[in-house]
C-alpha cells in the first residue's frame, strides 16, 4: 500500500472515530439522561470502562462493585452492561424478572463459532431456542441417558486408575483432561478414531470466544477487526467445520444413508433424515454442527477445569482429603472402586465440590444475558438490550453471603445446609438459574463427581519435588472458563486392597 493510501486510511479512520464521539455525547447519552440508571464508574468516550476489566475481570469487577454496589451499570464501549454481585440482585434478574432478560446478545463468537447462533448458549431467547434446548435435553441430557453411559464412565475411569498405577508423577490436567475428552467423544459420537480429536481447536475457541472483541463492543468498528479476533474466528471455525462434516459424513456412511444408530450425533441425523417433526425443527446439518459444538466446549472444558481445581484444593488442604478418604473408605470399602450408586451415600464430597464451586466456578462471569425490553426494577432503570453479567465469583466470595471465612476452603460449611447448586439458591449458581440455567448440569455434576471420587479412593496423593500445600500455585488464566495457570502435577500412591472395575477384580500393586 503506498503512503498515500495509508493517509487516506488514516484520515479517513479519524473522521468515522470523531463522529462516533460527537454521537456518544451529544446523542447516545441523551436517551438515558433524565433515567435513574444503576451506580457505576464513569467511562471514557468510545471504550467506556473497558479500559478498567484487567487480565481478570471477574476480579476487577468484584472490586468496582465494593464501591458502587451489587447492581453496577458498566458501559462497554456502546454496550450498557449492568453487573450483579449479590444473590438478592441474582435473584431478581435470574426468577423475579428472568423472562425479560432470558435473551442473549449479538456475539461474535457466536456468530463466527456457533453457526449464527444455531446451538443453545448463545442463542437469543425464542421458539427456535426452546425447541433446540428441549431436544438436547430429552436425547440426550435427561436421566435416562446420562444412566445409559454409566458403564462408558466406569470403563473409562478403570483405564485411567491402571494408567496412574505405572506412573511417579502425575499431570493431572492433561490425564483428566484426556478423560473427559474421551468420556465426551463417546457420549456424542461412539467410539471414535484417535485422528478425530479436535481438542486443540476446541480450546481455541474458547479462548476467542471469552477474549474482550471490540467489535462486540464497539459494532460501528467491527468491519475493521482491529484485533485480528474475527478472522482467527473464522479460521478456527472452518477447521472446526471440517471435522464435523467429516465425521457426519462418516456416521452417515456407516449407516448406509439411511438409519444412523448410536450416540447422539447418530440420533439428530436420524432426526434430520426422517423428517418427523417430533421437535417441530427442520433439522440440517448446519442445526446439528452447531449443538455439537455447543456440547463438546461445555462437556470438555468446564468439567475439566472444575475437577482440576477441586482436586487442587484437595492437594492444598491435607485435612480435607483425609476425611474424604475417610467417607470413602467406610462408604466404599477398601477392595472396590467407586461406583455411581455411591455418589448418593458421599455426603462430605458434596460438600467439597459445593466448597470448590463457591471458590472456584468454571464460569466465574455467567454467560451475559440481554434484556428484551425497558425495565425498571429496585428503583433503577435498565435500558432495552442491555448486558447483564451475574459474577457468581464475587458472590461466592462475599463475606456478607459467607461469613468472615469466606476465602478460605471449608467444605464443613455446608454440613447440614439445604444449599444447592441446582439454581434455586442464589449464593451458589454455578450453573446459571432460570431458563437459561445449564442443561448439561445433571451430566457435569456426575462426572465431576465420580472421578474426584475415584482419584482421592484409588490413590494417596502427595505434591512432587518437596512442594508443601503452602507452595501450591492457586494462579487463574481468564477464558470463558476460568483454569489454573499452570498445570497440576502430583504424586500417586495406590492404596486399595484390590480394585473392582466392572466386576472385574485386579489385584493391588
Amino acid at each position: 500500500m503506498s503512503p498515500w493510501n495509508i493517509n487516506v486510511l488514516v484520515m479517513v479512520l479519524a473522521l468515522n472515530i470523531g463522529v462516533l464521539v460527537l454521537w456518544c455525547f451529544f446523542v447516545g447519552d441523551r436517551r438515558l439522561r433524565f433515567r435513574r440508571l444503576p451506580p457505576g464508574p464513569r467511562g471514557l468516550p468510545i471504550i467506556g470502562n473497558l479500559h478498567m476489566l484487567g487480565k481478570l475481570p471477574h476480579h476487577s469487577l468484584c472490586e468496582l462493585a465494593k464501591e458502587y454496589g451489587p447492581m453496577m451499570l458498566i458501559r462497554l464501549g456502546q454496550k450498557p452492561a449492568i453487573v450483579i454481585s449479590s444473590p438478592e440482585a441474582a435473584e431478581l434478574f435470574l426468577k423475579t424478572y428472568d423472562a425479560k432478560f432470558a435473551s442473549r446478545p449479538n456475539h461474535m463468537a457466536a456468530k463466527h463459532l456457533c453457526y449464527e447462533s444455531k446451538g443453545i448458549a448463545f442463542t437469543p431467547y425464542g421458539p427456535y431456542w426452546a425447541k433446540m434446548r428441549r431436544l438436547c435435553t430429552t436425547e440426550f441430557l435427561c436421566s435416562s441417558k446420562i444412566e445409559s453411559f454409566q458403564f462408558m464412565r466406569q470403563q473409562e475411569l478403570g483405564h485411567l486408575v491402571d494408567t496412574l498405577k505405572k506412573e511417579e508423577v502425575v499431570d493431572i490436567t492433561a490425564k483428566v483432561g484426556s478423560l473427559i475428552e474421551q468420556m465426551t467423544y463417546r457420549m456424542l459420537f461412539g467410539d471414535m478414531d484417535d485422528s478425530f480429536h479436535v481438542k486443540p481447536l476446541l480450546k481455541e475457541a474458547i479462548r476467542l470466544s471469552a477474549a474482550f472483541n471490540i467489535s462486540d463492543y464497539i459494532p460501528y468498528m467491527a468491519s475493521l477487526d482491529i484485533q485480528g479476533l474475527n478472522r482467527r474466528m473464522k479460521g478456527v471455525s472452518k477447521a472446526v467445520d471440517e471435522f464435523l462434516e467429516k465425521l457426519i459424513d462418516n456416521h452417515m456412511e456407516a449407516a448406509g444413508g439411511e438409519h444412523p444408530k448410536g450416540g447422539f450425533l447418530d440420533r439428530m441425523l436420524d432426526l434430520m433424515i426422517k423428517s418427523d417433526g417430533q421437535y417441530c425443527i427442520n433439522m440440517d446439518r448446519t442445526n446439528i454442527k452447531a449443538i455439537m459444538t455447543d456440547m463438546l466446549v461445555g462437556a470438555m472444558d468446564s468439567t475439566t477445569t472444575t475437577i482440576e481445581w477441586a482436586f487442587s484444593e484437595l492437594l492444598k488442604h491435607k485435612r480435607v482429603m483425609k476425611k474424604l478418604q475417610e467417607e470413602l473408605k467406610n462408604v466404599v470399602g477398601t477392595d472396590k472402586a467407586v461406583k455411581e450408586e455411591d455418589l448418593v451415600k458421599l455426603e462430605y464430597l458434596n460438600m467439597v465440590i459445593k466448597e470448590s464451586m463457591r471458590l472456584h466456578p468454571p464460569g466465574p462471569l455467567l454467560v451475559p444475558r440481554e434484556s428484551m425490553e425497558d425495565v425498571t426494577m429496585d428503583g433503577y432503570y435498565i435500558p432495552n438490550k442491555s448486558w447483564i453479567i451475574i459474577n457468581i465469583w464475587a458472590i461466592g466470595r462475599d463475606p456478607n453471603v459467607w461469613s468472615e471465612n469466606a476465602e478460605e476452603f471449608l467444605p464443613e460449611r455446608f454440613s447440614g445446609s439445604s444449599v444447592d447448586m441446582q439454581g434455586r439458591d442464589f449464593q451458589l449458581i454455578p450453573f446459571g438459574s432460570g431458563r437459561r440455567v445449564c442443561p448439561g448440569l445433571q451430566m457435569g455434576l456426575t462426572v465431576v463427581r465420580l472421578v474426584l471420587a475415584q482419584l482421592a479412593h484409588c490413590f494417596n496423593w502427595e505434591l512432587p519435588k518437596g512442594m508443601l500445600p503452602s507452595d501450591l500455585d492457586m494462579n487463574e488464566i481468564y477464558g470463558l472458563t476460568v483454569s489454573r495457570a499452570n498445570r497440576l502435577l502430583a504424586i500417586p500412591t495406590y492404596r486399595l486392597k484390590g480394585f473392582s472395575c466392572h466386576g472385574l477384580s485386579i489385584p493391588p500393586c
